[in-house]
C-alpha cells in the first residue's frame, strides 16, 4: 500500500544535506539514498546489500514519496556514497530532526556515554575501532546527538569528543551526567558556563578528588562529623528473582575546589546492592556534582544514566547488529552508526504498538502501513 502521508520532518532535514558528489555522477539523489538506508535499517537491514534488496522489494512504496529518477541504487552506490559523505552533515541533521520531533533539544537530563564498534577496526591499515559518543535524553528516550573520537586513541580521545558533543547541544537548565572519561575540569566548566549542571563519575583518573570524596562521605556514614549539608536516599527494586537496593549519600563539602571545578558543590556515593538467588554483589560509585545535597534526585539521575546501556547500547548491538558489523569503508562506519540512531529514534517514537524495538522493527518489515507510521510519528 502506498504511503498516504509525506514524512515531511525526515525528508525535509535529509533534503538539506549537501551532496558531495560531482554533478555528472549523480544517477541517484542523495535524499533517496539516505531515506532508503534509514527505512531499510528500521526494518532490520544491516548493510549496503540489505539496503539495495530492501529498495528493490519496496520500490513501488518508496516511489510514493521519493523521486527515484534512475530506480533503486545498487549496493555499490550505497557503499560509495556513505563512504564519501561527511559524517558531520549527518550529525547536524540528527540534531535538527530530533529538535523538530521533540520540540526542543533541551532536556531535563542528558546522559553522555561512549561506545566502541568492535568490528570496525582495520588492522592492515592501522585503523582502530570506531568509538562513538552519544547524548541521550533520558526523559524522551532519544539519542539527541552523536560524534566520534577522531584521533587514533579511541577511549583516550573521548574527552575531546565529549567537549565537541556538548557544543552541539543547548545545555541551559539541563543536568548532564558523564562517566569518568568526561571527568575533567574543562568539561565541568563548559557545562556550567552553558547554564547546565553536571554529575561526573569519579574513578582513578582523578585520585585526589576521589580520596577527598571518600573521606567526606565516610565521615557522614560514620557520624563522626556534621558537614554543612548532607542527604541520604534509598530505593529498592524487586522482580524476576532479583532484589536491588540503591543507596545514595550526598555531602556538600566541595567548595574549596570550586575555583578549579566551576560550580562544584557536592561529593556523591551511590552503592548498588544486588541479590540474585543466593549471590550478593555490592558496587560503589563516587561522583562530583554541581547539584546541592539532594540524594533522591541524584539517585534517580544515576539510575537514568545507567539506562543508556539497555536503552541505547543493547538495542544497537542486539537488535541492529552494530557490534558485529564489519563495514570499514572510509567514512561509512560513522555514517551507518548515525543511520542506526535515526532508525532507533523513530522506532522508539512510535508508541501505538507496545512491543519492544525488535518487535516494532519486524512489524515495519512486514507492514507498509506500520512503516509509514514509524516514519511519520
Amino acid at each position: 500500500m502506498a504511503v498516504s502521508k509525506h514524512p515531511d520532518s525526515l525528508i525535509d532535514v535529509l533534503a538539506a544535506i549537501d551532496d558531495p558528489r560531482i554533478e555528472r555522477r549523480k544517477l541517484h539523489r542523495l535524499l533517496d539514498i539516505l531515506a532508503i538506508a534509514i527505512c531499510a535499517t528500521i526494518c532490520g537491514a544491516e548493510g549496503f546489500s540489505d539496503f539495495a534488496d530492501f529498495g528493490r522489494a519496496r520500490k513501488e512504496w518508496l516511489s510514493s514519496f521519493l523521486e527515484l529518477p534512475n530506480g533503486i541504487p545498487s549496493h555499490d552506490t550505497f557503499r560509495r556514497v556513505l563512504g564519501l559523505l561527511d559524517p558531520k552533515l549527518l550529525e547536524q541533521t540528527l540534531i535538527a530532526w530530533t529538535a523538530s520531533i521533540a520540540e526542543t533539544i533541551n532536556a531535563a537530563h542528558l546522559a553522555i556515554d561512549g561506545k566502541t564498534l568492535r568490528r570496525s577496526h582495520n588492522r592492515r591499515d592501522g585503523v582502530p575501532a570506531l568509538h562513538t559518543i552519544s547524548a541521550w535524553a533520558s526523559q524522551h528516550r532519544l539519542v539527541l546527538a552523536q560524534t566520534t573520537a577522531t584521533g587514533q586513541g579511541g577511549h583516550n580521545d573521548e574527552p575531546a569528543a565529549i567537549a565537541e558533543l556538548l557544543r552541539m547541544l543547548a545545555l541551559k537548565g539541563t543536568i548532564v551526567s558523564i562517566d569518568a572519561a568526561g571527568t575533567h575540569a574543562k568539561i565541568a566548566t563548559q557545562i556550567a558556563e552553558a547554564g547546565g549542571e553536571y554529575l561526573l563519575a569519579l574513578k582513578g583518573n582523578q585520585p585526589t578528588l576521589l580520596a577527598e570524596a571518600t573521606t567526606s562521605i565516610a565521615a557522614v556514614r560514620e557520624a563522626s562529623t556534621t558537614p554543612t549539608a548532607h542527604s541520604y536516599h534509598q530505593e529498592v527494586d524487586k522482580g524476576h528473582g532479583r532484589i536491588e537496593i540503591r543507596r545514595c549519600w550526598v555531602v556538600e563539602d566541595a567548595w574549596p575546589r570550586a575555583d578549579e571545578w566551576k560550580n562544584l558543590r557536592s561529593f556523591v556515593l551511590i552503592e548498588r546492592q544486588r541479590e540474585i538467588a543466593e549471590t550478593l554483589s555490592i558496587q560503589q560509585c563516587y561522583y562530583l556534582t554541581s547539584i546541592s545535597a539532594d540524594a533522591k534526585l541524584i539517585n534517580q539521575l544515576a539510575r537514568a544514566h545507567w539506562g543508556i546501556e539497555n536503552s541505547v547500547h543493547w538495542v544497537l548491538d542486539v537488535v541492529m547488529g552494530e557490534d558485529a558489523n564489519r563495514t570499514r569503508v572510509a567514512r561509512a562506519p560513522k555514517n551507518l552508526a548515525l543511520v542506526r540512531r535515526f532508525a532507533m529514534n523513530m522506532l522508539r517514537r512510535e508508541t501505538s504498538n507496545h512491543r519492544g524495538i525488535k518487535g516494532r522493527s519486524k512489524i515495519a518489515a512486514w507492514d507498509n502501513d506500520y512503516l509509514r507510521k514509524v516514519l511519520t510519528s
